[in-house]
């Protein structure tokens, strides 16, 4: 897990569904979604929040937490849908960064999202690790967390 893979909103662009598919180049096997490298390598700072802040739009910070306004009415939407669907918090994120360092963020990701099975990273999106459970992706190509 990357440094420049955790956008200024606090997500964790290496969880994306994207950004998975685009590493393992998973359209070669019948999908069809657009591939992210990620918001900084891709250099739009932040897909969530960029266009919504001027700050974030111009690069002025690095993360969310560093405004004034932090969490802001546009943080707390994100943040209330990626709990909702996706089991992850962009602010709780935001905050263990802030508070203990972004290494430590790291090192607990990728503990809190890695596979038991082969180590993998899996996808926030829809709970499933692309190495093992990709057969699961293919049956369903809109599966979400925790359908049979």
């Amino acid at each position: 897990m990357e440094e420049n893979l955790i956008a200024p909103c606090g997500m964790n662009c290496s969880l994306c569904i994207s950004y998975q598919f685009m590493k393992k180049d998973l359209n070669k096997k019948g999908f069809r979604r657009t591939y992210c490298p990620g918001c900084i390598p891709r250099g739009k700072n932040c897909t969530h929040m960029g266009h919504k802040c001027e700050l974030l739009k111009k690069g002025t910070i690095r993360f969310c937490f560093e405004c004034e306004n932090f969490p802001c009415k546009s943080l707390k939407s994100l943040d209330k849908r990626y709990s909702t669907k996706y089991h992850l918090s962009v602010i709780e994120n935001l905050k263990y960064i802030e508070k203990h360092s972004i290494d430590l963020y790291l090192e607990k990701e990728k503990e809190k999202w890695h596979c038991p099975e082969c180590g993998e990273m899996i996808c926030c999106h829809n709970g499933l690790c692309l190495n093992c459970n990709l057969e699961k992706l293919q049956q369903n190509k809109k599966y979400r967390w925790g359908e049979e």
